[in-house]
């Protein structure tokens, strides 16, 4: 249905790795198929059918059947109740792809015409009573696909505060807490990746919790960021030259989010390549 959230689902669908292509002719569909199946490339795609079709739309249920004989395919129907619809048409001032009708005189002829569609759907989802972040968080927990795996990216990196912290930050971790390999002579040349290094700073106790605490912080939280939306988010973590401690815990951090199941990259913004 128009205005039912085809916009935000479809963002869900870009941000689970779907190939996605909004208001595709009908008539290509079966051709799109087999050309993505064929592609070794695009994995999965998600494509939006709507009431711009128009005569179309009659084809899709025959088109729909067929097309699941060679493709693993489900459809999706999107509605929402007309007073919801109402609201959201009054709120955006835009008007109805049906064109020059009342708004409620033109719902009715979608919800008519779509009909046939909505009873070939493997799920329904109303969205009168979802923001837009639940509406995602709903899309994303019905179909995600196993192998797409935790729908968030994450970014680990260290930097020196005596450079100033990474202005896209979602969140900050000091660990200037920590024992400084700074100040051992032989210790000093190398960064926290070095084994020696890695050694030092993890033979204290304070090092073991803090890294227990924030992984398992962060595998509490990771949850809720997906549920509202967030597809990509960067962690940091500061000493103060960017070179032993804050390399060191992001490293760690990284192994630890990537047991967990998420994708995570891993950066040093001031330690030497």
């Amino acid at each position: 249905m128009s205005g039912s959230g085809k916009a935000s689902a479809l963002k869900a669908f870009e941000d689970m790795g779907f190939y996605c292509v909004d208001n595709l002719p009908i008539e290509l569909i079966p051709r799109f198929a087999e050309l993505t199946k064929n592609s070794g490339e695009i994995e999965r795609t998600a494509l939006v059918v709507d009431i711009r079709e128009g005569s179309g739309l009659e084809r899709l249920p025959a088109m729909l059947k067929t097309l699941k004989k060679t493709v693993n395919a489900k459809l999706l129907f999107l509605e929402a109740s007309d007073e919801a619809l109402l609201r959201r048409y009054s709120e955006t001032r835009r008007p109805h792809p049906l064109g020059n009708v009342p708004v409620k005189t033109a719902l009715a002829n979608e919800r008519k015409r779509l009909g046939p569609i909505r009873k070939l759907a493997d799920i329904v989802v109303d969205s009168s009573k979802l923001n837009v972040h639940e509406l995602r968080a709903h899309v994303v927990e019905r179909l995600r696909p196993e192998s797409a795996g935790k729908s968030i990216f994450v970014s680990c990196v260290s930097f020196g505060y005596s450079k100033g912290v990474p202005q896209d930050a979602d969140l900050v971790f000091d660990v200037r807490f920590l024992p400084n390999p700074h100040f051992i002579p032989e210790l000093r040349p190398y960064t926290g990746r070095d084994p020696r290094v890695a050694k030092y700073i993890r033979s204290f106790p304070q090092t073991q919790e803090f890294i227990a605490r924030i992984s398992e912080l962060l595998t509490y939280l990771l949850p809720h960021y997906i549920r509202e939306g967030k597809s990509y988010l960067t962690i940091t973590f500061g000493c103060t030259g960017g070179q032993h401690r804050s390399v060191f815990i992001a490293e760690e951090l990284k192994k630890n989010l990537a047991a967990a199941g998420y994708k995570v990259k891993v950066t040093h913004r001031d330690a030497p390549g």
